[in-house]
């Protein structure tokens, strides 16, 4: 009979604890939270030092009489929720709810679900935390006070299930400020001139180099004419080298994963969602059904701003890059990487695998596709980590003749080191890199072979994707990691911002309300206030402030607005937009409207008419399978793709717009794909098939 009582939050974790403890351990879950404050009510005693009011969740009275009658057989009991201040407060709820004592050392927390690190954990129990119980309780009320108190406002002047959130409305801001600056972006022609040269006694050594300065003075070629007249004035001078610079540079790795970086990275590379990442990331760190080992644990805990890493984790991975890579990979210390962020929970661990030997190879039948992706991604990210960086053999040229000063730039590859693994994906692709640079001297006579002139357009900020919304949140400190998931969803859900081309670009509504927020709650709304108040945050987590009094200097000004602005806010009526559909049935034109998978056409005559239907937008090209017409669609989970108008009869579909071209070296059909750096490119759909081309032909319609 079980003597000692081990409580966690999930079924699949207590399934891996409970495999690794063995029969003298019960292991139960309480599937999350316990308890919460209710939904249909704030739950805040503003007037009693804001005090929350918990009740029950629903549906988990069966659990907690469970737990409590586990709890009456134990000799002992163990709280092992998460370690962040989520797991802490889930800890605090069932203490109170079981009636444990509390001065008695029963929370345990490990950073990984191995038997190490659980057997080290309950040899080391400890009280539970008040503190960051206390931080959690303070974040829990002041977003409750924020949405429950600023939400009804956008209810009686916008519009009804609207909300607004301490961190969602700054998200919303900052999309919507990046529309702005988008909006008021004034195009301007430029144009770049480069030329080929090869030197005169080796003329099959030709090379490419980039005109930088004339006169002495930097480029500046505003329109057509101009090039033409400096393309004249070029071919007419002899040039010759004036400058060789050699040397090496090293190329270091990135840090192991943290949960924002994981959640960027697995955006750039996989294509995944935020939440997506979080959920694949927590079921891989509760435990997968491994054949042989039953419920493992295969990463680390997945919420964390901290990029240290343990020593027996660092001596493991050299042991695996030593018989993987060679041991020339491997540098003469393990690296160590610094925390960025301030309040970084150092005892916390970077996300890694558990076992660094676990080959992504060797669990992938055990695992979904996605899964395996993704733990592929952080074994590499962690194994890269741990390796010598990459040295690069850069090499620079300078060439003049007359007037013009050329400068050709290239590098190679001297040593791989972690880019035999990996390399970090980015943002904004950089312009490529030109290859190596033939073996040329000071002094060298070259020979112009031709010369281009290639006009440009200055191109407006871009509009965020996922990650780069992500990447910025962190750095502004805004909200946490852990949260930006649940945030990134919120406003998709209540249509404040839709994504095109996997960017996040404003709606009406969401500037409607964005506008408002600034205009009458300046303050927190602030990007500089939310970080301030996660700063505030952190040092009641440390003692250092009072949770009661942190609140208190949030609410006192933000009541004071929120008085102002139901007195001074007008009714603001947003008018749906007409299409140019007619309603089949009633003869009305049809109107746009939003749902949870983003927009449709409704009959305006509703509740008579209750006509709807999604929208197709065409694109102008024939189904590669049937010769119908390709239209943009909308998955349910919110993901543009193209597919024929004859569905179900056809199921072609394509994450890219086919251009109605065939290839022309493969006859597959070929697709537009954006370009971070050279704009639109057509690409052959046969992936073995290498044809690419910028795209020439005007851009196929998508949406108005």
């Amino acid at each position: 009979m079980p003597r000692e009582l081990v409580i966690v939050e999930s079924p699949a974790k207590a399934k891996t604890i409970s495999k690794l403890l063995g029969r003298k351990y019960q292991v139960k879950a309480s599937n999350g939270h316990i308890v919460d404050l209710p939904r249909s009510q704030m739950a805040v005693d503003i007037d009693n030092g804001f005090q929350p009011k918990y009740i029950t969740i629903r549906g988990k009275g069966k659990i907690i009489k469970e737990l409590k009658d586990s709890v009456k057989k134990a000799d002992r009991v163990y709280l092992a929720t998460d370690p962040d201040r989520e797991g802490e407060a889930i800890s605090w709820h069932l203490a109170q709810t079981l009636k444990l004592d509390m001065e008695a050392p029963c929370r345990i927390e490990f950073h990984e679900i191995t038997k190490r690190a659980v057997d080290a954990a309950l040899k080391n129990p400890r009280m539970i935390d008040l503190n960051r119980v206390n931080a959690q309780q303070a974040r829990r009320v002041l977003d409750r006070l924020f949405g429950y108190q600023l939400s009804p406002l956008l209810w009686a002047k916008v519009r009804r299930g609207l909300s607004a959130g301490r961190v969602q409305s700054v998200a919303v801001r900052l999309i919507c400020e990046r529309e702005e600056e988008i909006n008021r972006f004034q195009q301007e022609e430029y144009w770049s001139i480069s030329g080929k040269f090869s030197p005169v006694a080796r003329p099959q050594e030709a090379f490419q180099a980039k005109l930088v300065k004339i006169k002495g003075e930097k480029v500046d070629l505003p329109n057509e004419a101009r090039a033409e007249e400096v393309k004249r004035q070029i071919a007419e001078a002899a040039y010759r080298i004036t400058e060789v610079t050699k040397n090496e540079r090293k190329r270091y790795p990135a840090p192991p994963f943290t949960t924002s970086t994981l959640q960027q990275e697995a955006s750039r590379k996989l294509g995944f969602s935020a939440r997506k990442t979080m959920s694949l990331a927590q079921q891989l760190y509760e435990g997968v059904e491994i054949k042989g080992e039953g419920s493992t644990g295969l990463i680390t805990y997945i919420r964390t701003d901290s990029v240290r890493v343990a020593d027996e984790a660092q001596e493991e991975s050299r042991r695996v890059i030593a018989g993987l890579f060679g041991a020339d990979n491997l540098p003469a210390k393990p690296p160590v990487y610094k925390t960025k962020a301030a309040a970084a929970q150092e005892a916390h661990e970077a996300i890694r695998p558990t076992v660094v030997s676990r080959h992504p190879q060797e669990v992938k039948e055990y695992l979904s596709r996605d899964q395996f992706r993704l733990y592929q991604l952080i074994w590499q990210r962690f194994v890269a980590s741990q390796m010598k960086p990459a040295v690069l053999e850069v090499m620079s040229i300078e060439i003049s003749g007359g007037d013009f000063l050329f400068r050709a730039n290239g590098s190679t590859v001297k040593f791989p080191g972690f880019l035999t693994l990996y390399q970090e994906g980015q943002d904004d692709t950089p312009e490529e890199e030109e290859g190596m640079l033939p073996d040329l001297e000071v002094g060298t006579d070259l020979r112009l072979l031709e010369v281009n002139a290639d006009q440009h357009f200055t191109q407006p900020p871009p509009r965020y994707t996922e990650a780069m919304l992500v990447k910025t949140l962190e750095e502004k400190g805004i909200g946490r990691p852990s949260t930006y998931a649940t945030t990134i969803d919120t406003i998709r859900k209540r249509n404040y911002v839709v994504m095109e081309n996997k960017r996040f670009k404003p709606t009406e509504l969401g500037i409607v309300v964005d506008s408002m927020l600034k205009e009458n709650f300046p303050r927190v709304v602030d990007p500089n206030f939310t970080a301030i108040m996660e700063e505030k945050l952190d040092k009641i987590e440390e003692g250092a402030i009072d949770w009661v009094e942190a609140v208190r200097d949030f609410y006192a000004p933000f009541s004071e607005e929120l008085a102002a602005a139901e007195k001074s806010i007008e009714r603001v009526k947003i008018n749906d937009e007409v299409s140019d559909v007619v309603c089949e049935y009633c003869g009305r034109q049809m109107v746009y409207k939003y749902g949870p998978y983003g927009r449709f056409l409704a009959c305006p005559g509703y509740p008579e008419c209750k006509n709807i239907k999604s929208i197709q937008h065409e694109t102008g090209a024939p189904c590669p399978a049937c010769g119908g017409k390709i239209v943009l669609r909308t998955s349910k989970k919110g993901r543009r793709f193209y597919g024929c108008s004859n569905y179900p009869n056809c199921t072609f579909t394509s994450w890219d717009a086919p251009t109605g071209r065939l290839c022309p070296e493969c006859g597959a059909y070929t697709v537009v794909k954006q370009g971070k750096a050279k704009g639109e490119m057509e690409l052959c759909s046969n992936k073995g098939c290498p044809y690419r081309a910028p795209w020439s032909k005007e851009k196929p319609e998508t949406e108005k």
